[in-house]
């Protein structure tokens, strides 16, 4: 099941919107790709905060400010 900003899974509640964002954007490719659902949110959660802290966000945090 695609998702997208508002609808996301339950682990991407408490994430930084923007890290979110890029976490939804991944996990939907990854499934697109063939991937079990549970794999891909936990690769796309990786790689978001990956990408985060590449561009400049500096560490990633899980919490909202």
């Amino acid at each position: 099941m695609p998702w997208r900003n508002g609808d996301y899974p339950p682990s991407m509640k408490n994430m930084d919107p923007q890290i979110r964002h890029k976490a939804v954007e991944i996990a939907n490719a990854l499934l697109e790709d063939g991937h079990e659902e549970g794999r891909a949110i936990a690769i796309a959660t990786a790689k978001a905060k990956e990408w985060h802290e590449a561009h400049g966000g500096g560490e990633a945090r899980d919490a909202p400010k």
